[in-house]
């Protein structure tokens, strides 16, 4: 009869679990001291509904079309599907990962999303409607405190050392500023204000590593200077990238490689991997039938130039939108993100790239290490 009620109990913790796009397990911590946790951070590109939770007057993506063609309904994804996070999880036979601010979650041993569309590295970004960073790290350090109460000092140790621990910030730090045409642009130099955006990543990372982590997977950032929303900012006619924010997307790939190099030198253990985005989506942007696709610049779902307003849904003060018929012709569902083909691909690219696409490892080698 024991026997019988725990089976029950775990039904029906599987059957509430199916709610959240996650997989039926068993909850007990010894059945899983060989799996690698996935703890993810950053922006929309990653969040997978945390923004739900919490009020914001620009940052959510919980209603149609967002979420129509893998999940059916909208989950908070910026995206038609899947993001690359949740491609991520599944190469490494994980369950989707659940946001940290969903009710009930309390199960960490798999790894926790922490990202929140519209934040950035800078508390300053989304000031007030967004999860920022610092407060992403606060999160994790509860999660870390959480796992050591449930499974002990060793095996959260343990379990936090083989966890990989994947990026997607700093898009928003550089491209709000010239939305909303902030005084920030002409109070620092271009080197200046990307020296802030990477010191406070470094802080990150540095707090993580004190906390257990050891392998980082930092995706370069992409094409943003290039998607339809920056497209929209250029002069009527001229059918080209919004080449202001270029410098400062172009000086943040370069630095990020340089810290996580020299992260790499100075803390024992520290293993990372870098997926060329950036390059890849210029790649989706200018030669899209390479790739399958039909339409690399113009949004999906949105309206405006480019369909570059962020409009999709009707929910963001501008009630009309053009919805495509056909997604899989597209690089990006609406002004910014993806759409769930263009990010498979790029997972696809993270997770088994070569060296000279990743370096120095893919995220495969990361959750084998």
């Amino acid at each position: 009869m024991a026997k019988l009620n725990l089976y029950l109990s775990n039904f029906v913790f599987c059957i509430s679990l199916f709610n959240v796009q996650t997989k039926c397990f068993d909850e007990r911590p010894w059945l899983y001291k060989n799996h690698t946790a996935l703890f993810i951070f950053g922006d929309s590109s990653f969040d997978a509904g945390n923004n739900n939770y919490i009020n914001t007057s620009f940052g959510k993506a919980n209603f149609w079309p967002y979420g129509e063609t893998f999940f059916d309904y909208p989950t908070g994804r910026f995206c038609d599907g899947r993001l690359v996070s949740d491609f991520i999880a599944e190469y490494a036979k994980l369950p989707f990962i659940p946001p940290y601010l969903q009710p009930g979650n309390k199960l960490f041993i798999y790894g926790v999303n922490f990202a929140s569309a519209g934040a950035g590295a800078l508390v300053e970004t989304g000031k007030g409607s967004v999860i920022d960073l610092q407060t992403q790290l606060g999160y994790f350090k509860n999660v870390s405190r959480a796992l050591r109460e449930e499974l002990g000092d060793a095996e959260a140790e343990a379990l936090l050392s083989r966890a990989v621990y994947l990026f997607s910030v700093g898009s928003n730090d550089y491209s709000f500023p010239f939305e909303t045409n902030s005084s920030v642009l002409y109070t620092y130099s271009v080197e200046q204000y990307v020296g802030q955006v990477i010191g406070n990543i470094t802080q990150v990372i540095k707090e993580i590593y004190e906390v257990g982590g050891r392998k980082f997977g930092f995706p370069s950032l992409g094409s943003i200077e290039c998607a339809p929303f920056a497209r929209r900012m250029v002069p009527a006619g001229e059918n080209k990238c919004f080449e202001p924010i270029t410098p400062y997307v172009e000086l943040h790939n370069i630095e990020i490689s340089k810290l996580l190099q020299k992260l790499q030198s100075d803390f024992k253990g520290v293993k990372y991997s870098i997926p060329e985005f950036h390059a890849l989506e210029e790649e989706f942007i200018n030669y899209p039938s390479k790739y399958g696709f039909k339409e690399g610049k113009v949004a999906c779902c949105g309206s405006g130039p480019y369909r570059g307003i962020l409009s999709c849904g009707g929910r963001r003060g501008v009630a009309e939108f053009y919805l495509c018929d056909n997604l899989s012709d597209y690089v990006f569902f609406d002004s910014a993100h993806p759409t769930e083909s263009a990010n498979e691909m790029l997972a696809h690219l993270a997770w088994r790239g070569e060296p000279n696409v990743t370096g120095p490892y893919n995220l495969a080698a990361l959750f084998e290490f």
